[in-house]
């Protein structure tokens, strides 16, 4: 990742920022960018652990600025340098903001103490707990919600922080009182003063690498720039803790080698690892499977999730518990109550024998596996992709071939246009007009068009009684999923 001495504005940078005081000497905060998933998950960790809570954001919109609302949180709507002219004892600054944000520059033209996100999450919540964080490229999310709903139902009452809203109680952290914290460790850069990924903040005594494949195109440079930031958070693991490593990923598998803490291994692919399972059964109510660690079956799990990659997440879980002592019987009935998370394989309605689903997935590898996931779920019926590549990285033309054969098992696609910005260069994105002529010529019907209105009558043309319309994209994509519900329940 880049220096902040790169920078162009790097005297905007690089500044000397006040120490923050102890968390029991602190009493209001602001969050600059608060209805942020990430950004409304930490106003709500503050709000719960007792402190006065406010912050800011350019729009506010469901369901974060619900939530905040019912935690009667303020919050201001678009961004003044007048929102901070109360003095709060610390403010957080968003990721998204830029050296030039109204709000951030204020706050250190004015020596106003502030942290970053992560920053703010371990000196408040993590502190000497010890700290779980879930890495990797895919499966972070689920991952972590899966492991902190089994410490859960474990009675182990862990503090948590994931980057999705888990289904079981509607929630996505915790202060909790445990002795562990579990927290989605992001590899993104931190903020416009810290260009280190978020992971580096979070203290790990144990850590879980999903896998690693080029992702973020628009901060890391290359693979190896990508592979080191992840070698980095390793090494930040103690002699004495633990790294939990899926070896079916080549990438992950090199990790073992280069650290000096102790190291687990899981997977369903590789003989020589130290949790996997046996006797594997798929079903449209998801996954039976002999549990097998260090070599001794343990016992019958079901998970009722789909795909080979939420099983290999599945694994981590148990491997993590079953190091901190949870019983077996415990991990079984964790596994067994998980409801999933929002935006992963939900479900949104049915209409006219349709199925509606959404999912979060947007990078090739991600969308290959939620698709595979989808036909193996429903086995019987017809799954039609609908795709929204929408954030910096996803657009990029360095994933455009693995796009194309991202949706191999589909019976149909439908992809939105990517947006251009005013400073895009429309070379280095990928060429939609290629992949829908890629599929075409492997026999799949594709078609595109731009955003959801666009490709809505598109659909509608295409879909029939009995299939799955998988919708995939890491923002809103224009309400389609109500959209196409709502059509749907006139037919």
């Amino acid at each position: 990742m880049r220096a902040l001495s790169d920078f162009p504005d790097a005297h905007l940078r690089i500044f000397d920022r006040p120490d923050v005081p102890a968390a029991e000497d602190i009493r209001s905060v602001y969050l600059v960018g608060i209805c942020g998933t990430g950004m409304g998950s930490l106003a709500g960790l503050f709000h719960q652990a007792g402190y006065s809570v406010r912050g800011s954001d350019s729009s506010t919109w469901p369901p974060m600025s619900e939530r905040l609302a019912e935690m009667n949180i303020p919050v201001f709507e678009g961004f003044s340098a007048s929102n901070l002219a109360e003095t709060p004892d610390l403010t957080v600054i968003g990721n998204a903001c830029t050296p030039l944000h109204v709000e951030a520059a204020y706050a250190r033209e004015n020596g106003l103490v502030q942290m970053s996100f992560p920053e703010a999450v371990a000196h408040f919540f993590i502190r000497n707990r010890k700290s779980i964080v879930v890495t990797g490229t895919h499966g972070k999310t689920t991952t972590t919600s899966l492991m902190a709903h089994v410490f859960r139902v474990a009675n182990r009452d862990p503090g948590f922080l994931v980057g999705g809203v888990m289904n079981n109680d509607q929630i996505s952290y915790a202060v909790g009182s445990g002795n562990h914290f579990i927290i989605e460790g992001d590899e993104y850069d931190t903020a416009y003063f810290d260009k280190q990924p978020k992971f580096m903040h979070y203290r790990p005594t144990t850590a879980v690498v999903t896998s690693i494949e080029f992702d973020h195109a628009d901060i890391y440079a290359s693979m190896k720039d990508y592979r080191e930031a992840f070698g980095a958070f390793a090494n930040l693991i103690p002699p004495g803790g633990l790294l939990v490593l899926c070896i079916d990923d080549p990438e992950v598998r090199r990790l073992s080698s280069e650290v000096s803490c102790r190291t687990l291994t899981y997977g369903i692919e590789s003989s020589d690892v130290d949790v996997t399972a046996v006797r594997i059964k798929t079903g449209s109510d998801g996954q039976r499977f002999d549990l097998v660690y260090k070599g001794a079956i343990m016992g019958r799990a079901w998970l009722p999730l789909s795909g080979r990659h939420n099983l290999q997440n599945a694994l981590a879980v148990a491997g993590v518990a079953l190091e901190e002592g949870l019983s077996f019987e415990e991990i079984v009935a964790g596994f067994g109550s998980f409801k999933g998370i929002q935006r992963r394989q939900q479900i949104r309605g049915e209409e006219a024998g349709v199925l509606v689903i959404d999912d979060f997935a947007h990078h090739p590898t991600a969308v290959r596996a939620t698709v595979q996931s989808a036909c193996e779920r429903w086995p019987d019926r017809r799954v039609v992709a609908i795709f929204e590549p929408r954030s910096n990285s996803s657009r990029r033309k360095i994933f455009e071939e693995g796009y194309a054969n991202a949706f191999s098992q589909a019976g149909a696609v439908f992809l939105s246009r990517p947006p251009f910005r005013h400073n895009d260069n429309v070379s280095d994105f990928i060429d939609i007009d290629n992949l829908t002529d890629h599929m075409e010529r492997l026999g799949i019907p594709a078609k595109s068009a731009e955003g959801a209105e666009g490709l809505l009558p598109l659909i509608l043309e295409e879909l029939r009684p009995g299939d799955v319309a998988l919708i995939m994209s890491n923002g809103g994509f224009g309400g389609i999923h109500d959209l196409l519900l709502k059509e749907l329940s006139t037919r």
